[in-house]
């Protein structure tokens, strides 16, 4: 008789707690709607129906402090987010990247370190964790404990653009040219065509320019400027960076797509014969062998103007009169 009890109690419950999903599901997805147009406030009324229905329901509070969070509410925002993490159940991982970037926009960066190393440990680390954990230290200028962070990032998700686009600011900042244009360009690779695109294409040309200048008392001279720094692996290559910017004034015939992908194609081909012997790191051991694919599988010319295509209007018009060779390297690209 007790065992027949237990087993009711049980199957009461179960009913019971299905039912609540089952109506608090409709409103959930009612409430996603008005949040992606941007309508927070109905969508956090539309959630708080739902968890009259379910209070402790992990999907709905979550929901309720993205959509605070969203309206700049951080404060609330971090309520709702707790709830969901003193279950430690579902929607655990959300909650703190949504709780974690609340409390770094509120000025509690340290907090927000604190929160992202003990979700790390909780949920046995995740890419989104150490990217965001990543992003606070590069805004604490801890390059060291940033680059540490984005490079674990990258071994969860080697596809994730985010990640190469804070690892090429962060060698940018240290002043390292080749390092800042190797991940710049594989994040362009990634993501050719959004605003932070123009931002990496404009981190490739500077860097690719920035040691050469003018003299002002001798116009004919051009003055090379080199960092020589004893812990940079690619001194050489950037020495060779130097002199092709210098020798810019002698193709003064050449567009500035076609002087782009000579200089790119040339710089590339460089440390291919830097590269020899194996290395495991992510630039001779990732980004200088991928980009050596490309020049072996004859797409160069292809790849520059698929990266320069949201930039520029005649890497725009090639790209609409070579749908041929830019089907070619997306079937290429698949066999990789």
């Amino acid at each position: 008789m007790k065992i027949t009890y237990i087993y009711f109690m049980f199957l009461v419950v179960f009913t019971a707690q299905l039912h609540a999903q089952e109506t608090v599901e409709p409103l959930v997805r009612e409430g996603i709607q008005y949040h992606d147009k941007g309508e927070f406030d109905k969508a956090i009324d539309t959630y708080k129906k739902a968890l009259k229905i379910d209070p402790t329901s992990t999907l709905v509070n979550y929901e309720i402090a993205l959509s605070y969070f969203s309206k700049g509410e951080y404060e609330k925002s971090i309520t709702y987010a707790d709830i969901v993490l003193k279950q430690k159940k579902d929607n655990i991982l959300q909650a703190y990247l949504t709780k974690g970037s609340a409390l770094d926009l509120l000025g509690k960066t340290e907090a927000s370190i604190q929160l992202f190393e003990e979700a790390i440990k909780n949920t046995e680390g995740h890419y989104l964790l150490h990217y965001n954990l990543a992003l606070n230290y590069y805004n604490l200028n801890d390059l060291d404990n940033a680059e540490e962070n984005i490079l674990l990032a990258m071994d969860q998700n080697i596809s994730h653009s985010s990640s190469h686009f804070m690892l090429a600011n962060i060698y940018n900042k240290r002043g390292y040219a080749v390092q800042t244009i190797l991940a710049s360009h594989f994040f362009l690779f990634l993501e050719p065509q959004t605003n932070r695109s123009t931002d990496a294409l404009a981190m490739v040309k500077f860097n690719m320019n920035k040691n050469v200048s003018k003299s002002d008392s001798e116009p004919n001279t051009t003055n090379i400027q080199l960092n020589l720094d004893d812990n940079n692996e690619f001194s050489s290559a950037e020495l060779l960076l130097s002199m092709m910017s210098a020798s810019n004034e002698e193709n003064k015939d050449k567009t500035e797509e076609e002087l782009f992908i000579e200089q790119t194609t040339t710089f590339f081909e460089t440390l291919r014969e830097l590269n020899k012997g194996e290395n495991s790191d992510i630039w001779k051991g990732f980004y200088i062998p991928f980009f050596n694919e490309i020049l072996d599988g004859g797409h160069f010319e292809t790849y520059c103007h698929y990266i320069l295509e949201h930039a520029s209007k005649d890497s725009m018009e090639w790209v609409k009169a070579n749908p041929d060779k830019m089907e070619s390297f997306s079937k290429w690209l698949e066999g990789l």
